[in-house]
């Protein structure tokens, strides 16, 4: 880490499922360094998750003063408290109340800032992606569950229960955006067409035949774009934002997906309200969460 020691900087950390990502930033969200651990939930539940959380934040202090920590992760959180208020056992055992600020601060006298992992990335996006210059905008992630984030005046708006965003349970034609709108829905599809197992597909393999023309993967993709562009409706209906951004693993195909996505909304929305809304895809991919979550820091800290 060839850097200079005078900068301020700050451990970003994003925990998901599968993996932790982390590293060190300055101020303009520019790192100094990065990796990854396996997030081993199912073994070591959410005590192995602050453990290796606690061994990061010691590794980066063998080298320098750290100015603060910020922590974006999946779950239910309580972001005034810095508490993991609830993460469904089956995907992170032994996680839920975990409080998360309190721990680290008490541990090592540095201040931290815990945010929901999704409302990370679309900060993320809104300081450095895709929304960057909007102050009020939806970010949708689409992978093996849905999720989103509203902003408004630059900040998370968390509702009543810190479940505002929470677009999985949004009822649309068909039934719910996490039945329909999930890459484990387009594998399930597909394999039901194509009498295949599941354990047999992925996301990835239906782009690449669809592509190649197989109707069966069109088809699919066609019925998801159709649900997905559903609920922009209802949120631009409700919200308003000058722009949607559209991010997780699916929404790395693009080119693929754009054209489909236009002419859905095209047709469900009002033409001025289609004209006046911004549709874009994130662009800060695997870092997003860490730089939301430093950018959630910062805000707070001024």
């Amino acid at each position: 880490m060839m850097d200079d020691l005078r900068k301020k900087y700050y451990v970003c950390i994003d925990i998901g499922g599968t993996a932790i990502k982390y590293g060190l930033a300055d101020e303009n969200g520019v790192f100094a360094d990065k990796g990854s651990v396996p997030t081993q939930a199912k073994q070591y539940g959410g005590p192995g998750i602050v453990e290796k959380v606690k061994q990061i934040i010691r590794h980066y202090l063998k080298d320098r003063q750290i100015a603060g920590v910020g922590i974006s992760t999946a779950g239910i959180i309580d972001a005034k408290a810095g508490l993991v208020v609830y993460v469904m056992p089956e995907s992170i055992p032994d996680y839920s109340n975990t409080p998360f600020k309190s721990i680290i601060e008490n541990e090592f006298g540095i201040k931290c800032m815990v945010e929901n992992d999704v409302n990370c990335a679309a900060l993320g996006e809104m300081w450095l992606g895709a929304g960057r210059g909007k102050s009020s905008l939806f970010a949708v992630t689409v992978g093996t569950s849905i999720g989103g984030c509203v902003l408004h005046g630059g900040k998370v708006v968390h509702g009543a229960t810190n479940s505002a965003g929470e677009i999985a349970y949004m009822c649309i034609p068909g039934g719910s955006m996490q039945e329909l709108v999930t890459t484990t829905r387009l594998i399930k599809d597909v394999a039901r067409a194509k009498s295949l197992s599941e354990a047999e597909l992925n996301g990835e393999m239906i782009f690449d035949w669809a592509k190649r023309g197989d109707t069966v993967c069109r088809k699919a993709i066609s019925d998801l774009v159709r649900h997905l562009a559903d609920g922009i409706v209802n949120i631009v209906a409700v919200l308003n934002p000058e722009i949607i951004v559209l991010g997780g693993g699916i929404m790395a195909q693009q080119e693929y997906l754009r054209p489909l996505i236009d002419k859905e909304l095209q047709e469900k929305l009002a033409p001025n309200v289609y004209a006046g809304t911004q549709v874009e895809f994130a662009k800060l991919k695997n870092d997003a969460g860490m730089i939301g979550a430093l950018y959630n820091f910062l805000s707070q800290e001024k």
